[in-house]
């Protein structure tokens, strides 16, 4: 087969992933309108699209299909095969540098084995490389394998009628979900999750919650309503006739006909948003560039001093190993096994901290972050509904909230028969809690009017048990939607007086309603009627009339006492927080305005549908609250916040939000999360909670200064020290340090680095994102590289003519004396450079930090003096050198100290 080059392949990996977003955004929204379209059709209509009848499909007819178009299953994300996850833990610019390194080294081995001994440096490296990826892999296949072990645990099955041929009776039987065709008939009940897309065919007081798809905090009532025109863009969540696959029924009963299975489903459209590649996240960029910057000076470097060393000393083979010991020196080495072992810490801490880490770059993609789109529910509020106000019918606080208007709601939800919603379940314990459960022991049941979509209220007609009334006298409570209720009542209670309902005091009494509902909150309306004699104790529709409005009920889903501290916390550490929900533009308001968030102008999704790339940017810049936004939505703002160069995370918990979880550098989802969220996401928060986040996010900061901090003293170090080696080449006649002893010596500074993932850092670093700067780095070793190189040449002078090793005679003394004081100021500088506080006075290293460089330290002074001198080319050292050292080592510390002070001033920055 001949492999085209299309433009597909030649576009670079994030066109290319911009180009899939695009096309996955264009399917979600032709499934969409696929979907308005069959709720607009008519039943028959439907049923004869699909070739099925109200009975079912035949049970062979069924197979034929499932056989066909596949089992109901969408796209997850599916963990590479142990083996590819290997490869990729090893596919890291420096791992493959020291890899081949290693090669080189150990050809030229190879070469002189008769005459060399073996380099005790190859099997180092290779033992570096193994290391740092075998972590990697190790942490990141455990996470996979535990989630996949939990997702085998779960099968879920439905109930669907079926025939079993032609002149059979249909039979309803329990299928797995993953055997759902289309054409199926379901049946659904309360607590039943949605198997498919469905046109309902019959539904009684049917209540859907869809929050998984929409983020919506309160269930939506379905119903088998009329076919209507809804327009080829409209959101199938709103239609009446359609329940969607991710969502489950909260109460009443359904049948419906499959319309869509699998990756066909709405749900499925937005799941192909986790299939292939993943896109780079701030920290795979920052490792990256930086990765590439330290290569590019290797690149010039090496064969720079390949070519003076040869020039000056007529030996190119010997320049060839001392150039490749120079880029193993100019390699921070540790750099892999570093980071590693920092994230795997951090993993371990923040698990202590209820945050599990399923990859382990993002721990520090997440102290990076400083932007955080989170939705409302669960996170900034308690995800259940409460009653917030008694409202008289004026809508002025009942008297203290537990008035008249609250005993007839709770008599309306007391005694309904039905599975009570959540806002009957919230009248019943603002009751319980006002101590008065006695009301009901007045009343018994006589008749309800059940609830119904298209009523969109609910009666119960009670007799008073003759305790504070005629024992014959029967009372309707009526509960529902304020405009129906409304338009049934013509009387209002008013301060005790039943009052004649004006078209004047209905325009007032209506617009108070809608204040409330402009303040976000859901309003109810609560009125009576009283039959004198109780006739045959049958009621129906009919009776709802001539009402008396008692007044109205507000309900919310209440802020978290804590949001608002969290959130100040949030901001002290240098992170915005905005708010992406599909909730109302009103609610998401409200729980902003109680939880201290300046809203501003909330921003609805089908506006966003209007603004091209380059407005959404900027749009995305100024605003916080973004409301009725779809999945698809969500992602562009992620993305736009990205292009802007936010590093972004996402807290979220249900389907909608799996495609703006994976585009985000960091996805933060939670453990009762769908699981499509949790595979989604990087991180997982065992509490639904922003301050067990924001301990994560100092976990991430720790985490990636500690990393930070290794590659600028690694790489400044380094850099000095072939800033040095040049000089030296370029005026000494012999070499300035064997290549043996500069691996050597390069090797114990590394060994004093490995501590580093167990240091602290300075608490106003803490306080602001990190992210990588590759540009910062480079000036940082520019500018303090060189700071050691200055003592480096001071000691080249010093055992030039005060210690007479100013001949090939004598290099043996003056490497000695070079390799002790260029291995005790690289040692030191793990102190100096660790803080941009005064070192070992205002800030001091951990003790593991502590204890390996002292230890280090003490190597190489002892170093000239052991029984390993004579094989690394060295001798001891004469005493009188030592008080030479000290005070090189002091006026280094000073110097650096100097140097350190004006680059904090001059560019604001230090780690």
């Amino acid at each position: 087969m001949t492999n085209l080059l299309t433009p597909e392949k030649l576009a670079p990996p994030g066109r290319r992933r911009e180009r899939r977003a695009t096309e996955l955004e264009a399917r979600t929204r032709a499934v969409a309108a696929h979907l308005a379209g069959i709720s607009a059709r008519s039943v028959s209509r439907v049923l004869q699209d699909l070739r099925t009848v109200r009975d079912g499909l035949l049970h062979d007819n069924a197979v034929a299909r499932l056989e066909h178009d596949g089992p109901n299953v969408v796209a997850h994300e599916r963990a590479p095969r142990w083996y590819v996850q290997l490869a990729k833990a090893f596919w890291n610019p420096f791992i493959l540098v020291l890899a081949a390194l290693a090669v080189v080294m150990y050809a030229q081995w190879l070469q002189a084995a008769d005459t060399e001994p073996f380099d005790p440096k190859i099997p180092i490296l290779g033992a570096m490389v193994l290391i740092s990826g075998l972590l990697r892999f190790w942490q990141e296949y455990r996470s996979n394998s535990s989630a996949a072990a939990l997702r085998a645990l779960v099968t879920t099955t439905t109930a669907v009628q079926r025939r079993p041929g032609r002149t059979q009776a249909p039979a309803t039987m329990e299928i797995p979900v993953a055997d759902v065709v289309r054409g199926d008939v379901v049946r659904l009940a309360a607590g039943d999750l949605v198997p498919a897309d469905l046109r309902l065919l019959s539904a009684k007081d049917l209540m859907v919650a869809q929050g998984a798809l929409t983020g919506e905090s309160l269930p939506v009532a379905k119903a088998d309503t009329p076919a209507r025109d809804h327009g080829g863009s409209a959101d199938p969540v709103e239609a009446d006739n359609l329940v969607l696959a991710g969502t489950s029924v909260t109460s009443g009963t359904a049948t419906g006909v499959v319309v869509a299975t699998g990756a066909d489903t709405y749900f499925g459209s937005m799941a192909g948003s986790l299939a292939g590649e993943r896109p780079e996240t701030g920290f795979d960029a920052g490792v990256r560039k930086v990765s590439f910057l330290l290569i590019r000076f290797m690149l010039v470097m090496v064969p720079l001093v390949f070519v003076l060393n040869g020039l000056t000393k007529g030996d190119w083979a010997e320049a060839v190993t001392f150039s490749v010991a120079v880029a193993v020196g100019l390699t921070p080495e540790m750099l892999p096994m570093v980071v590693t072992t920092n994230l795997a810490r951090g993993a371990v801490a923040m698990a202590r901290r209820k945050v599990v880490v399923k990859r382990l770059n993002a721990i520090q993609n997440l102290g990076a972050m400083d932007v955080l789109c989170t939705d409302k529910t669960g996170t900034l509020t308690e995800d259940r509904v409460v009653l917030r106000r008694c409202l008289d019918v004026y809508g002025r606080q009942d008297g203290d909230g537990n008035g008249e208007v609250l005993e007839y709601a709770y008599l309306n939800s007391h005694f309904q028969t039905g599975l009570r919603n959540p806002m009957d379940q919230a009248v019943v314990a603002r009751m319980h809690e006002a101590e008065e459960v006695v009301v009901d022991a007045r009343f018994t049941l006589v008749d309800e009017v059940p609830f119904d979509f298209a009523r969109r209220r609910m009666s119960v007609v009670l007799r008073r048990n003759g305790l504070d009334g005629p024992a014959d006298e029967h009372l309707m409570v009526t509960k529902g939607a304020v405009e129906e209720v409304l338009a049934l009542c013509t009387h209002l209670a008013d301060g005790g007086q039943c009052v004649p309902l004006t078209d004047a005091l209905r325009r007032q009494v209506a617009g108070a309603a809608e204040d409330h509902n402009r303040q976000g909150l859901r309003v109810l309306a609560v009125a009576t009627r009283t039959f004198a004699e109780g006739g045959d104790g049958v009621y129906g529709v009919a009776d709802e009339a001539e009402l008396t409005l008692r007044g109205f009920l507000a309900f919310l889903d209440p802020p978290k006492a804590d949001a608002a501290e969290a959130l100040r916390a949030l901001a002290d550490s240098g992170i915005a927080v905005k708010v992406v929900t599909g909730d109302s533009e009103a609610v998401a308001a409200r729980v902003c305005a109680e939880v201290g968030i300046e809203a501003g102008t909330v921003v609805t999704g089908p506006y966003l549908d209007l603004l091209d790339e380059p407005d959404l940017a900027e749009l995305v810049r100024t605003t916080t609250v973004f409301a009725k936004v779809n999945p698809v939505q969500k992602a562009r703002i992620v993305r736009a916040l990205q292009k802007a160069g936010h590093t972004v995370g996402f807290l979220g918990d249900g389907i909608n939000d799996a495609a703006a979880l994976r585009e985000a550098d960091v996805g933060v989802s939670v453990d009762t999360a769908v699981d499509i969220a949790k595979e989604s996401a990087d991180i997982i928060l065992l509490e639904k909670d922003l301050t067990v986040l924001g301990q994560g996010v100092l976990q991430g900061r720790r985490t990636f200064g500690n990393t930070i901090k290794y590659i600028k003293m690694t790489a400044s170090a380094n850099f000095g020290n072939v800033f040095s080696v040049l000089a030296a080449s370029a005026f000494i006649p012999f070499q300035p340090m064997l290549a043996t002893q500069l691996l050597v010596q390069n090797l114990c500074y590394d060994i004093s680095q490995l501590a580093t993932p167990w240091d602290r850092m300075d608490e106003e670093y803490l306080r602001k994102p990190r992210a990588w700067d590759a540009r910062g780095i480079g000036r940082f070793m520019l500018v303090l590289g060189p700071t050691s190189s200055v003592f480096d040449i001071t000691t080249f002078l010093l055992m030039w003519h005060v210690f007479g090793a100013d001949s090939e005679g004598h290099q043996a003394l003056f490497q000695s004396g070079w390799f002790v004081e260029g291995l005790l100021t690289q040692t030191l500088v793990v102190h100096m450079l660790r803080t941009r506080r005064i070192p070992f006075v205002q800030s001091r290293a951990t003790w593991p930090v502590l204890l390996m460089t002292v230890l280090v330290m003490a190597f190489g002074i002892a170093l000239p003096f052991s029984p390993l001198a004579t094989a690394l080319g060295m001798q001891a050292l004469p005493l009188g050198y030592f008080p030479w050292l000290a005070g090189t080592l002091l006026a280094y510390c000073l110097l650096t100290q100097g140097v350190k002070t004006w680059y904090i001033r001059r560019f604001n920055t230090w780690l």
